[in-house]
């Protein structure tokens, strides 16, 4: 967790992967996400699938990673589909993959169709690829929570992430401490999702988030 008082906007960027996500993104706009990523020190571009080549040659020998997306934003693809997206984004290299859980299979209780969608990615990524489970907080119940947060961390990921920022609701300072209360203080937690403003982001920090997902990054930072 972060020290209370330890965040100033100076520094609050190397906990940002500067995010556009909307499907109408154009060329002109994620270049100026490779831009303010590197002006303002963020710690990744998280783009779609199709952007990543484009980004990853942008950014080659910079410190800015390489994000993407995998079953975004609704998580119901198969385990073999997810597996060839992760694979495909990072051969065109992404450095990180975002990959939504199968929600409905989770709240059938179908743990094992869960936990088979994020071995499948899991295993492309070979400990090369920072994992990332998106498990939309924002659709579950308390346990719901519980049960999805103890699986990602069962399977090896290295971050839960609370939501896609397409759902209901966005990332909230209670989703990340019970995430935080069920994973331990090591893992990584990526909130997401409707985070405007620099106390909110700094309120999710301090609920244990280590990763903020932003679209409003240089709003939030210029606070």
């Amino acid at each position: 967790m972060i020290e209370k008082d330890s965040i100033l906007p100076r520094n609050l960027a190397p906990y940002i992967d500067h995010t556009l996500l909307k499907p109408e993104a154009t060329e002109a706009e994620v270049q100026k996400l490779i831009e303010e990523a590197l002006q303002y020190g963020f710690y990744a571009v998280c783009v779609n699938p199709f952007w990543v080549e484009y980004c990853a040659k942008r950014l080659r020998g910079t410190r800015v990673k390489v994000c993407t997306v995998v079953a975004f934003p609704l998580g119901a693809t198969d385990s073999q589909t997810k597996a060839y997206e992760a694979r495909r984004t990072i051969e065109r290299g992404a450095e990180e993959i975002d990959m939504v859980i199968n929600l409905g299979a989770l709240k059938d209780g179908d743990l094992s169709t869960v936990e088979k969608d994020l071995k499948a990615v899991i295993e492309v990524c070979k400990r090369t690829t920072i994992t990332k489970a998106i498990i939309e907080a924002g659709l579950l119940t308390d346990q719901e929570k519980v049960i999805a947060s103890q699986l990602v961390k069962k399977v090896g990921y290295d971050f839960v992430k609370t939501s896609t920022g397409f759902s209901t609701t966005g990332a909230t300072p209670y989703d990340v401490a019970l995430i935080r209360q069920v994973v331990g203080p090591k893992m990584g937690i990526k909130a997401a999702g409707g985070i405007r403003t620099y106390q909110e982001a700094l309120s999710l920090l301090r609920a244990g988030a280590t990763r903020l997902g932003c679209s409003a990054s240089v709003k939030i930072i210029s606070e």
